[in-house]
């Protein structure tokens, strides 16, 4: 595990939405971390931890384009004890999310996998001016929505973080998954307002 500061990453990289992976509390002296299920692959040569003071986590909210935040609690000493972040500008229709569910016969086009908690990921990115409709929506699981973050669709179907998250997927589902990329160019951009 290494350990960094906001210093040391493009904040401009964080993205808009902030994905809870786990928690962190202390007690008896000792601090303990949890990850949420599928959310850490057990690698801690790849972990990260970056140390944040108040400024640092005001610039990261910053980044992230929530429309309203509360963003912290102290406790007696001034520690932060508590961060809650509320529903972002990205918030999407759900009846068009439940469409795309169900033409995605409520399964992550990426990785083949049902029965777990679905999100809906851009096609055209949302900060490229990706419009929130079905033609540009695709059923993806929280952690392959993650994974793929804000790489171009045509990078991220080309990479090898797809390629191996993909090796399960029947070869219609990935022929369709590489077709989409000639369909992007015709889908309709437009300017996403961002509130910071």
């Amino acid at each position: 595990m290494r350990i960094r500061t906001l210093e040391d990453i493009d904040i401009l990289d964080v993205g808009n939405t902030i994905q809870i992976s786990g928690a962190l509390w202390s007690g008896n002296g000792k601090h303990y971390l949890c990850f949420l299920p599928d959310e850490y692959d057990g690698d801690s040569e790849n972990l990260e931890l970056i140390i944040m003071n108040l400024e640092d986590w005001k610039k990261f909210i910053r980044q992230t384009d929530l429309c309203e935040t509360e963003i912290f609690q102290k406790d007696q000493t001034g520690g932060l004890k508590k961060v809650i972040v509320r529903k972002t500008t990205r918030q999407i229709d759900s009846r068009i999310q439940w469409r795309v569910f169900q033409r995605d016969n409520y399964t992550c086009r990426y990785c083949g996998r049902t029965g777990i908690p679905l999100t809906v990921d851009h096609l055209v990115l949302w900060e490229k001016g990706g419009p929130t409709i079905e033609e540009n929506l695709i059923a993806a699981c929280k952690k392959c929505n993650k994974t793929r973050g804000n790489t171009e669709y045509g990078d991220w179907i080309r990479s090898e973080k797809y390629k191996r998250i993909s090796n399960k997927l029947d070869e219609g589902t990935r022929l369709k998954n590489e077709a989409i990329e000639d369909t992007l160019a015709d889908l309709p951009r437009v300017h996403n307002k961002k509130s910071r």
